[in-house]
């Protein structure tokens, strides 16, 4: 098995004919000799295929007198092979272009120059910097020069291991035996019985093997933070911008109530962004803190957007503060700590340093959940962007608050489920001492880590750092522009060619965009792509603009990530105008899961999908090709049995004799006369009155001081659990909260869902919080005992 791979890029094959070359071919074949495959390009465009898609290299040898070549993107005139052709006098020879290709695909990687004369004079001096060595072919033996190949392959691949992982490999390949935890002892236990064969068969001896105890000191300490572990974390800190890092083994859930933790105590003030995640409102029940909402905008999809700027003024804080019941008796006037989402569950990101810059006056401490939002700092779309672009070079002055970044690092970059990471970045008028925060660190954390987790962090970060983290990124947002535009393109041709009903699935994104350079307006679907890839503008909110359908904005305020891509459904638009007819998204997610298709996220008539660092033009080429067979089955009215087979035989009874486009009618009817979408956006902009604490319900909750009630019965009542409807997975109800009138906002939107759940079994949201009556679908929620309620902040019953 190779060890590695060493890319020969030469303008023959080294096994052909001439003294050179036939040297080189001796060269090659020393080289595999030593365990090292070898991949060969004949030219620039071959070449760039090997880098695009092999990881595993570990040297390269380069003829710098290559045939004149140039990447994609340069402007070079294209030959229709992925790369361009470039007059032989237009300046440096195409191994020029090779090695700047090699510099931002690989970090460190050691290249060697074949040379054909010995003027090395003639070379630019950036060649020095970044090849290894020169290859003069007949000079020396073709064993020397292949083990000066080897050497050094050899070592880039033992140097491009991260500090935790070199540390667990090295461990590994001692084959000590194990007289600790866990006791499966290398996953020897596994094989002595059949169904535990079948577990250690399936994933593998490595996995096993690296399942080790604590009381190996040789890998460091998780709470210590020693060690291979604490180099990790130092680098990993290095490489995304912080101060300090720290490594969190249950995903970025535990990663905010750890930091919400230690950032706000009992009774004091916390700034919440409504649109957050449950596990930052689990923090503070934990920390008995009294939350203070701050209420994000809407559009007429129903998604969130940012929370305005003027909301976040001192002033709009201060009014917020004072007009909330449970902030009269709170240990001080102003909040100790805000946090908010970043990127939102539909890729709008903020200006981070305008956003502290802006709190900065109403908190010492801002905490930015960024669990979708890791891969931010390694992609100048996103510059300033992001919670550790705010630093003393970008924020000057004792008002800079203390910053913490959240993110759950599996989702958007290459780790491990359940792995994430806390980046914190201190000021001085709220220090974060590390033992002080390790304590809190501690609380949440595990005394049993799981190895592989740790090490899957650090690869992580190492994937990312340097040139390689931007071209890993750069990729993602490439293939994501790629499907933006063929959507609209297709869109435009079933309109055009006028041999079918002319509607298609759109994407959320601007009409237009506009080179700022040049002043040239584009549709969106003709613009360059080196444009939509590298100028952030493309991407802004501008106010007012009609297609994202929100207010309250200033210029350059909020960004759209490309590559959370948002597909909108026919039946609303971002003002919220519903037409005669329409596709509503369950509908289309159902359909799209019978071709294996798993979406992230669906809303009443948009579905999110993400592109990844994992994409490819084949996976999205079959997202594509799923869109446009629903639409072909929606349009010859093909029966539900046929389209959607697994809902029919489900309950046979309610579908059976339905077709698809007989479910989409219905559907969209019921979605239009119920309002749902205007419905949903009222009840998270008119919020429930704060009657106790979260931290006070939840001591009722777990002491039986509670009751669960249906819909019909709870006007009125305080709420004792969360209620969390998924889409959108944003709390609509949080404990402590009165519920408010039967014909209140809150209860007509509950109401509403209960209704579609009823009417459309199969396609119900899933209600956290919310248990459902198996014989008559009733929703029914947690509240407070009606003789037991909460005391007001005043003293008074609620």
């Amino acid at each position: 098995m190779a060890i590695g791979t060493v890319l020969f890029v030469l303008p023959e094959d080294p096994r052909g004919d001439g003294s050179g070359m036939e040297q080189l071919g001796r060269v090659r074949a020393e080289v595999e000799a030593q365990g090292l495959e070898v991949r060969w390009a004949r030219n620039g465009i071959d070449a760039q295929a090997v880098l695009r898609t092999e990881a595993g290299l570990a040297a390269a040898v380069v003829a710098w007198d290559l045939p004149a070549w140039a990447p994609p993107g340069t402007g070079a005139k294209t030959d229709g092979s992925g790369g361009s052709v470039v007059p032989e006098t237009s300046g440096d020879p195409g191994g020029a272009a090779v090695l700047r290709l090699v510099e931002r695909r690989f970090k460190n990687l050691p290249v060697f120059l074949v040379m054909a004369d010995d003027d090395l004079e003639r070379l630019p001096l950036w060649v020095a910097e970044t090849v290894v060595g020169y290859i003069w072919p007949l000079e020396d033996t073709p064993s020397f020069i292949a083990g000066r190949v080897a050497r050094a392959a050899r070592s880039y691949l033992e140097a491009v291991l991260p500090p935790f992982f070199k540390a667990l490999r090295h461990f590994g390949d001692t084959h000590e035996y194990s007289w600790h935890t866990p006791a499966h002892s290398g996953g020897v236990a596994f094989l002595k019985s059949p169904v535990g064969r079948a577990f250690f068969d399936y994933f593998g001896e490595q996995l096993f093997r690296s399942d080790l105890s604590i009381s190996v000191e040789e890998l460091g300490s998780l709470f210590e933070h020693s060690g291979p572990i604490g180099d990790a974390e130092r680098n990993a800190a290095r490489i995304f911008g912080a101060d300090r890092t720290y490594f969190v083994l249950h995903g970025d859930s535990t990663a905010n109530r750890m930091v919400g933790h230690f950032s706000v105590t009992r009774d004091e003030i916390a700034l919440v962004d409504r649109n957050c995640h449950k596990s930052v409102l689990h923090g503070l029940v934990i920390s008995g803190a009294r939350p203070v909402y701050l209420i994000p905008t809407r559009n007429g999809y129903g998604l969130a957007g940012p929370l305005p700027p003027t909301r976040l003024h001192a002033a709009a804080v201060a009014a917020r503060i004072a007009e909330n019941p449970l902030s009269h008796d709170a240990v001080g006037p102003g909040a100790e700590y805000a946090v908010l989402t970043n990127s939102t569950y539909d890729g709008l990101c903020y200006d981070a340093v305008a956003v502290a810059r802006t709190l900065a006056p109403s908190t010492p401490r801002v905490h930015f959940d960024e669990a979708w939002f890791a891969y931010a700092r390694f992609h100048p779309l996103y510059a300033g962007r992001y919670g550790m672009s705010v630093d003393p070079d970008t924020f000057t002055g004792p008002d800079r608050p203390t910053v913490f970044s959240t993110q759950s690092t599996h989702k958007l970059l290459a780790a491990l489920s359940q792995s994430a990471m806390v980046h914190v970045r201190a000021a001085p008028r709220a220090p974060v001492e590390h033992e002080r925060f390790n304590e809190a660190f501690m609380m949440h954390g595990t005394t049993s880590a799981l190895y592989p987790l740790i090490a899957s962090l650090d690869v992580a970060a190492g994937m990312m750092d340097g040139e390689q983290g931007r071209w890993l990124i750069d990729e993602a947002v490439t293939e994501a522009i790629r499907f933006r535009q063929s959507m609209v393109r297709l869109g435009r041709r079933i309109a055009a060619e006028g041999d079918r009903p002319p509607w298609f699935f759109g994407v959320w994104q601007p009409d237009t965009v506009t080179d700022p350079v040049t002043g040239t307006q584009w549709d969106f679907d003709q613009a360059p792509a080196d444009l939509l890839r590298t100028e952030p503008s493309c991407w802004q909110l501008e106010p007012e603009a009609d297609w994202h359908g929100f207010r309250e904005l200033s210029p350059g305020y909020c960004l759209l990530d490309p590559i959370k891509v948002t597909l909108t459904c026919p039946g609303i638009d971002a003002s919220g105008v519903m037409a005669d007819w329409g596709v509503p998204a369950r509908v289309l997610t159902a359909y799209l899961a019978t071709r294996n298709i798993v979406v992230e996220k669906t809303d009443t008539y948009t579905t999110l999908v993400l592109f990844s660092m994992g994409i490819t033009k084949g996976k999205w080429g079959t997202l594509l090709d799923a869109l446009t067979d629903f639409k072909a089955l929606h349009d010859q009215d093909t029966p539900l049995a046929v389209a959607l087979p697994d809902i029919v035989a489900r309950f046979p009874h309610r579908y059976g004799s339905q077709t698809l486009r007989d479910l989409c009618r219905d559907m969209h009817d019921h979605l239009r006369a119920a309002n749902l979408v205007e419905l949903l956006d009222t009840a998270f902009q008119d919020l429930p009155v704060p009657v106790a604490p979260p931290q006070q319900c939840y001591r009722r909750l777990v002491r039986g001081g509670t009751e669960r009630i249906r819909l019909a019965q709870a006007a009125g009542r305080v709420a004792a659990a969360m209620v969390t409807v998924t889409p959108p997975g944003i709390p609509v109800l949080m404990p402590g909260e009165n519920i408010g009138a039967a014909t209140g906002p809150l209860l007509r939107y509950l109401g509403a869902l209960e209704s579609f759940d009823r009417r459309f079994p199969g396609f119900h949201s899933e209600a956290h919080g919310v248990t459902i009556d198996p014989d008559t679908g009733d929703y029914l929620i947690e509240c407070v005992h009606a003789d037991d309620s909460p005391a007001t902040t005043t003293g008074h019953p609620a």
